[in-house]
C-alpha cells in the first residue's frame, strides 16, 4: 500500500520561531517535519498533549501542531524549559484547531 504524503502548513509564530534557529537546527526540524509528512516518523520523537495537540521534540525545542484533513498544521515553536508543556501553549494550538475546523 502507498502512502499519501500529508500536506504542510507552518503558522506565522512557528515560523518566526524556526526562523530564530541555527541553520543546523532548522536543518533537523525540517529532516523531522518531511519524514511526518512522507510518514517516515520512526525517529521522529512526538508527544500526545491534549485531544488533537501533539508536539514534535527536537533537542530541547518543541513545536506545538495537529493533523487536519491530511494536513499537519505547526503551531508555535518554543525552547522547553521545563517538564512539562506550558499549559498556554497547549491552550492555543488547540484554539487555533477549532478555528481551522469550523472554517473547512
Amino acid at each position: 500500500m502507498k502512502y499519501e504524503p500529508l500536506a504542510l502548513q507552518i503558522l506565522p509564530f512557528a515560523e518566526k520561531y524556526f526562523d530564530e534557529l541555527s541553520l543546523a537546527e532548522q536543518s533537523i526540524v525540517m529532516n523531522d517535519i518531511k519524514d511526518m509528512c512522507t510518514g517516515e516518523i520512526g525517529a521522529v520523537h512526538t508527544k500526545q498533549l491534549r485531544g488533537p495537540a501533539r508536539e514534535l521534540i527536537v533537542g530541547n525545542h518543541r513545536f506545538t501542531y495537529f493533523l487536519f484533513s491530511r494536513t499537519l498544521y505547526f503551531v508555535r515553536g518554543f525552547r522547553k524549559k521545563s517538564t512539562k508543556t506550558p499549559p498556554q501553549e497547549i491552550e492555543y494550538a488547540l484554539k487555533v484547531y477549532k478555528m481551522i475546523k469550523s472554517k473547512l
